[in-house]
């Protein structure tokens, strides 16, 4: 069995910092993920500067990227001329995000839930780059609290010709929810925040159901700052080590990927949140 981790550290991970890194530095971490055979990378969001400041210089971003065959570059766009700008920058994915409550499109991309469903599709009809698009708060939302599967299951089904990604924004969901929302859906992907310890006792339920593509994020950084203590997505490098313990390949270096979040750990002068990086790769 296979699966395909995307790492986010370079955009979910580092948008919920305190600092903003600078592009040369963000394109740094973008490449040495992908010299750990990551498959996939979010690069960066193309998003204003002056709504998530820690994402400025996108452009800057990709410009610092070492391609590397075998690695999908993709990046954020929210809107119509985030879309622009991703497509000018030379990206290989687009990302875009929808959100499953009115309350929550409103915050994130400042837009109505109708005017974000409009959007998606227009970018669908518009894209010669392959698609993602992940339904943030598919599990709960900050503001409007629970989500009904069914409001899920209906978005999904409007987006056709998209990879699907289910995205636990604030980390409330639970093998059971997850396990029957990815069925429900027969989304490919999910995007797991580990807010509550539940984040990789997810990931094997989503496997479980069907799932084959896992957002994770180097270290376990990560957050939204638009949803109130949402913190840390999955660290990678323990969602490498689950995956491959329960035989199932990634293709990642996992030895390269630990050195990648200790390189991180100390251009943000902390400890993160990823256990893996600090207890090592067992070898038994």
């Amino acid at each position: 069995m296979q699966a395909t981790i995307c790492d986010v550290g370079p955009r979910d991970g580092l948008q919920n910092e305190p600092e903003t890194l600078p592009a040369s530095t963000r394109a740094e971490l973008v490449n040495r993920l992908a010299a750990a055979r990551l498959p996939r990378v979010e690069a960066a969001s193309f998003v204003r500067p002056d709504s998530v400041p820690q994402m400025a210089g996108a452009e800057d971003v990709v410009a610092g990227i070492e391609r590397r065959e075998g690695t999908d570059y993709s990046g954020l766009a929210l809107n119509a001329k985030g879309f622009e700008r991703l497509v000018a920058s030379g990206l290989d994915r687009v990302n875009f995000t929808l959100a499953a409550t009115e309350s929550f499109s409103r915050r994130n991309a400042n837009q109505s839930l109708a005017e974000a469903r409009a959007t998606a599709a227009e970018t669908l009809q518009r894209s010669q780059l392959p698609v993602t698009v992940t339904i943030s708060v598919a599990f709960g939302c900050p503001f409007e609290g629970h989500v009904d599967p069914g409001v899920v299951a209906e978005l999904a089904a409007g987006l056709g010709g998209a990879e699907i990604v289910l995205a636990d924004t604030i980390g409330v969901a639970t093998p059971r929810r997850v396990r029957e929302l990815v069925e429900q859906t027969r989304a490919p992907g999910v995007h797991l925040h580990n807010t509550r310890n539940t984040g990789y006792a997810n990931a094997v339920a989503a496997l479980e159901a069907g799932a084959k593509l896992f957002d994770a994020s180097c270290g376990g950084l990560g957050g939204c700052p638009f949803a109130p203590r949402a913190t840390g997505n999955i660290a990678t490098e323990d969602l490498v080590y689950l995956l491959e313990g329960e035989g199932v390949s990634t293709g990642i270096d996992l030895d390269a990927l630990v050195g990648v979040s200790e390189w991180l750990e100390g251009v943000l002068g902390r400890r993160l949140e990823g256990q893996v990086y600090r207890a090592g790769a067992w070898a038994g």
